[in-house]
C-alpha cells in the first residue's frame, strides 16, 4: 500500500503515516487485557446462535465476562440489553469487542477515544490498519485480526482465568 514518495512537505508527511505499521501485543499481554476486563461490549453481536458473534459472546459469558451487546434495532441477546450504539451503554465498559466490517472501525475508534475505553479487540477479519495506529496513538491497547473466545482458550487457558474473572463480575 506504500509508495515510493517525491520530497515535498505533504508526501513526507504521508510518508510519515505510511510507516506507521500496527502490531498486536505479546501474548502474555494480551492474557493481562483479558484478566483486566470485566464488561465487554460487542459491536455487531447477532441475535442468531448460528453466527460467530453470538458463539463468541455466549463463550465469554461462560467465562464469566458481562458480555453488553451493541446492535441497533435489536432489545436483548443473551438475555442482556442491546445498546444501538456505543454512545448508548449508560456505564463504561472495559472492552470493545468488534464484530463489524473493516470500514466501520474508524468510527468505533472515534467512539471509543470519545467514551475513554482503552481496550479494542477486531475478531478474525477484521482488519484497518490505520484505524488500529489511531487507537494506539491514542492511549488505546488494540488487538486485531484476533478471536478472543480461541485467545481466551488457548492463550490464557491455565486454570486461573475463569476464576479471576468470575468473582468481580
Amino acid at each position: 500500500m506504500c509508495r515510493h514518495l517525491a520530497a515535498t512537505p505533504i508526501a513526507l508527511k504521508n510518508a510519515i503515516v505510511c510507516a506507521m505499521t500496527f502490531a498486536n501485543p505479546e501474548p502474555d499481554r494480551i492474557c493481562q487485557l483479558l484478566r483486566e476486563a470485566r464488561v465487554i461490549a460487542v459491536v455487531g453481536l447477532s441475535p442468531n446462535a448460528a453466527r460467530p458473534s453470538y458463539r463468541v459472546a455466549q463463550t465469554l459469558q461462560a467465562f464469566g465476562y458481562r458480555v453488553v451487546p451493541v446492535r441497533p434495532l435489536v432489545e436483548t441477546v443473551l438475555g442482556e440489553q442491546a445498546y444501538p450504539e456505543l454512545e448508548s451503554i449508560p456505564f463504561l465498559v472495559d472492552l470493545v469487542d468488534v464484530f463489524r466490517a473493516s470500514e466501520h472501525v474508524p468510527a468505533i475508534v472515534e467512539s471509543c477515544i470519545k467514551l475513554g475505553i482503552k481496550k479494542l479487540w477486531l475478531q478474525d477479519g477484521v482488519v484497518h490498519e490505520e484505524a488500529a495506529v489511531r487507537a494506539q496513538n491514542a492511549g488505546i491497547t488494540v488487538v486485531m485480526d484476533r478471536c478472543m473466545a480461541r485467545d481466551l482458550s488457548q492463550l490464557c487457558n491455565d486454570g486461573t482465568h475463569a476464576r479471576i474473572i468470575a468473582p468481580n463480575r
